[in-house]
């Protein structure tokens, strides 16, 4: 394990789009049909939390019926020659699913919950796998106060501190190869992570759109312009053939 090297995957929702799993932006993305400040905010919690546990109820239903592909296969598969960790943007867990190890999620997830007065993960946050989320729950009391406590999904909302990312910046910064993979780079601080490689790094960016690529490989950056399952295989193969 400690001669091997360092690869860090950044991913986004496109990773996750082949799946079946709708982006947050773009056509048809989540954020199409119902208001980010509605359901993505504390400011739209305070103001009906029924309406934004629905929303998240109905997408964890919708996540318990899609499948990995193969780019979340492939880098699962990457552990056997590599210490990959994976840094994703993503709340659901087609990730963990595939069989990846090492997994900071940035957002949140799906499958948790905890009480909304929580905040971090070093207050508890709790581990159990949720079906849905009633407006009103008992609580294990991880965070310590009353047992009566109302759930909120364990999402990291606009307008939040995003708790993971100091690991996250730590891990990039020792990554000796970085891919980012599936998402656009417009969803701050994740999108400055990148910066954190050191100059040794390799760092490629798998992504079908070319106007993208085109910035960022005049920063010296690898580019694949391709959709992530696609893209994951032919990074797969400049790794086997010894191009990198």
């Amino acid at each position: 394990m400690a001669n091997k090297k360092n690869l860090v995957v950044l991913s986004g929702s496109g990773i996750s789009a082949e799946s079946g799993i709708a982006t947050f932006r773009g056509g048809n993305g989540l954020w199409d049909n119902v208001p980010v400040e509605e359901i993505c905010t504390p400011e739209g919690w305070r103001r009906n939390p029924g309406k934004v546990l629905q929303f998240y109820n109905n997408l964890r239903s919708q996540m318990r019926e899609k499948e990995p592909n193969a780019a979340h296969k492939i880098v699962a598969g990457l552990e056997s020659e590599y210490n990959v960790c994976v840094i994703t943007q993503n709340v659901d867990n087609l990730h963990e699913r595939a069989g990846s190890s090492r997994i900071v999620h940035l957002h949140g997830e799906l499958t948790k919950v905890r009480p909304e007065d929580c905040y971090t993960d070093r207050d508890g946050f709790s581990t159990k796998y949720v079906q849905d989320i009633g407006y009103r729950a008992v609580e294990l009391g991880e965070c310590g106060g009353p047992r009566d406590r109302q759930l909120r999904p364990h999402i990291v909302w606009f307008g939040e501190a995003v708790p993971n990312l100091e690991t996250a910046a730590q891990l990039v910064s020792v990554a000796d190869i970085l891919v980012i993979v599936g998402t656009s780079l417009q969803v701050y601080p994740a999108a400055s992570l990148y910066h954190y490689a050191p100059s040794a790094c390799q760092i490629w960016l798998i992504d079908p759109d070319e106007h993208l690529g085109r910035q960022l490989e005049g920063a010296g950056i690898h580019v694949i312009t391709d959709v992530a399952t696609r893209g994951m295989q032919r990074f797969r193969e400049a790794l086997a053939s010894g191009t990198l």
